[in-house]
């Protein structure tokens, strides 16, 4: 339940910052992943084309717009810009939205807030290279613990998180090693295993549980799309994402919904 305070005309003044924030927080979180990807530093160096090497300039960085208002090419040599990037700047537009719906303007809502964007940002690199970054799952477990004070309620409350994360992240460690002596390779990437870790670190449990079964019928569904084969790889950090980050925003809704439909 949103706080007394966000109502009305507050309420939607936090909500168009949080659009424009979610848009700025897209544009960096995919230049830092295709940085990621080639490896190279997303901390140093200016934007620039891709094409050409053209610096990008201040009226060519504004989310969405300079997309739009360049009809998706570079101003400078004219190569055609991914729809990738406005779609993301929408798309983590909407998380931060989402986010300040769900959690209002608490320590809470910005520890999830990260966590979601690390989620963004390994999804974007998992899918363009298979593989998950240590940075992201480490910037997601330091604001887990330096929030922790602040959003749990004591020490044993924290403590059943921590063992949620060990035990999400070592059961999928057994299975992933039975499944790679079963099918003679790898099964479950490393990345994925710790990401679970790092998603039981943030829902417990019950939520984390829930977590891992949308994760895999999510990844079913995107093996399809993408028409992989039975044992063909194909990047699972996405699906896990997403899983991790409806069961954040939405799970508690779910899961009683779930619940309810098993009344009789």
């Amino acid at each position: 339940m949103l706080p007394l305070e966000l109502r009305g005309g507050v309420l939607a003044y936090f909500a168009f910052l949080a659009l424009v924030l979610g848009a700025a927080l897209g544009s960096f979180l995919n230049c830092a992943a295709w940085r990621i990807a080639r490896g190279k530093s997303f901390v140093r160096g200016r934007s620039a084309c891709p094409a050409c090497g053209h610096t990008l300039g201040p009226l060519e960085l504004v989310p969405v717009l300079s997309w739009l208002a360049q009809r998706g090419r570079c101003r400078c040599c004219g190569s055609k810009i991914s729809p990738r990037y406005p779609l993301t700047e929408l798309a983590c537009a909407l998380i931060t939205l989402a986010c300040l719906l769900r959690f209002g303007l608490s320590i809470l809502c910005l520890r999830n807030l990260v966590f979601l964007c690390c989620l963004f940002c390994l999804s974007l690199v998992d899918w363009e290279i298979s593989e998950i970054p240590d940075g992201c799952l480490l910037a997601a477990a330091a604001a887990w613990a330096l929030c922790a004070p602040f959003v749990l309620s004591s020490w044993k409350e924290a403590l059943r998180y921590l063992a949620a994360g060990l035990v999400f992240g070592g059961a999928l460690l057994v299975c992933g090693l039975a499944m790679d002596r079963i099918l003679k390779k790898d099964s479950l990437g490393g990345g994925d295993i710790k990401l679970f870790a790092v998603v039981g670190l943030y829902l417990g449990f019950g939520g984390g549980l829930f977590a891992v079964i949308l994760s895999c019928l999510l990844g079913l569904l995107l093996a399809a799309v993408l028409r992989r084969r039975p044992g063909e790889p194909f990047p699972f950090g996405p699906a896990i994402a997403a899983g991790a980050g409806i069961m954040l925003l939405w799970g508690q809704g779910l899961v009683s919904w779930y619940l309810g439909s098993l009344s009789f």
